[in-house]
């Protein structure tokens, strides 16, 4: 979950946005794929923020507008949408084209995984796409350079391990944080006497397993 929903989009958007640490060996003016810069920004967030009505309501919550709220508490299943689901779409004709066919490898490959029901041939799929992507963001974006190697980050190499963990736990709805994510805010929800918070989360536990 937290993979996928927070550390690859803490990446990837302030990488287009421009806003990404910069060494100062190096130069923002090069940074070819930082697109998400003025005016092309806000129109973004707008396409974002008109998209809602047209989301099933079975999607819970929709992406809000990111120029005006990506820094206000944006959650994870917002982060979610918004790159595997919208950018593909908001993002085509903005980004240079290599950099764009390069994101779609990884929604698709993110797009398989998150299935309920996975055939062997497309986990084969994922895992090829994985690699494609992780291979391809090091030409494409850290380029072999040392003032880039921040680039690099650990989230980036851990998609490599994706498949395999599907193929020896399941789908990744079977061991995301989501449901527990969902459970808590529901017990806490639940609780309605917080001066007391332990003894009513167990009576609420009691009461479940009923």
């Amino acid at each position: 979950m937290h993979l996928l929903s927070l550390n690859i989009p803490d990446l990837l958007i302030p990488l287009w946005r421009g806003t990404f640490e910069c060494d100062k060996d190096d130069n923002k003016y090069t940074w070819t794929w930082a697109v998400l810069v003025g005016d092309i920004w806000k129109e973004f967030g707008k396409h974002v923020e008109e998209s809602t009505p047209h989301l099933p309501g079975c999607f819970d919550r929709p992406p809000r507008n990111p120029e005006k709220k990506i820094n206000s508490g944006y959650k994870a299943w917002e982060f979610t949408l918004l790159l595997y689901g919208l950018c593909v779409i908001f993002l085509h004709g903005v980004l240079p084209n290599q950099y764009w066919v390069h994101f779609c490898k990884l929604v698709r490959a993110v797009r398989i995984i998150s299935q309920h029901h996975i055939t062997q041939t497309e986990l084969c799929i994922a895992a090829r796409l994985f690699i494609e992507f992780i291979e391809e963001f090091e030409d494409l974006y850290y380029q072999c350079r040392m003032e880039r190697i921040h680039f690099m980050r650990q989230s980036i190499h851990a998609l490599r391990h994706y498949a395999t963990e599907v193929q020896s736990k399941g789908p990744l709805i079977c061991s995301s944080q989501w449901t527990m994510e969902r459970t808590i805010g529901n017990l806490v929800i639940e609780m309605r006497q917080p001066s007391k918070p332990y003894e009513n989360l167990s009576q609420r536990a009691f009461r479940r397993a009923q």
